[in-house]
């Protein structure tokens, strides 16, 4: 009796991590970013003083009900990112076409963050267009 052989695996691209290093990075940052965000309140009223100041008139205060409005609304975008970042690294890594196509829009949509999310997204980009990652990426 003989045990089935498995596929045959096809080789990672070495252009593969120019991608996945910048999508594990802004995992990473994002889910750092989601923990500290329940201390966040003081740092809203903060900024809005400082806006008073700078323009010179008076803005009302944020009440506890909007700056905790703001703090979930906050939490779900963060939580969406981060869910994006997690499934678009792990379907380019199994060869997924549609985790390259999302990667590009992430690379993209990065360039906006200067100065490190520019240099990360032209990472992406660079390693999204190679020919290795693309065929790679074919499923």
């Amino acid at each position: 009796m003989s045990l089935p052989t498995p596929p045959p695996t096809i080789a990672r691209p070495a252009r593969l991590t120019f991608v996945t290093t910048p999508l594990l990075i802004g995992l990473i940052y994002n889910a750092i970013s989601l923990l500290t965000l329940p201390f966040s309140g003081d740092t809203i009223n903060d900024t809005v003083r400082q806006m008073e100041s700078m323009l010179g008139s008076t803005v009302a205060p944020m009440s506890p009900e909007l700056i905790t409005t703001v703090l979930w609304v906050s939490f779900f975008i963060t939580s969406a990112i981060v869910l994006l970042l997690y499934f678009t690294r792990r379907a380019l890594l199994e060869g997924r076409s549609w985790g390259r196509v999302s990667s590009i829009v992430i690379g993209v949509l990065s360039l906006l963050l200067f100065p490190i999310g520019t240099v990360l997204g032209v990472f992406m980009l660079i390693g999204a267009f190679d020919k290795e990652v693309q065929a790679y990426a074919s499923k």
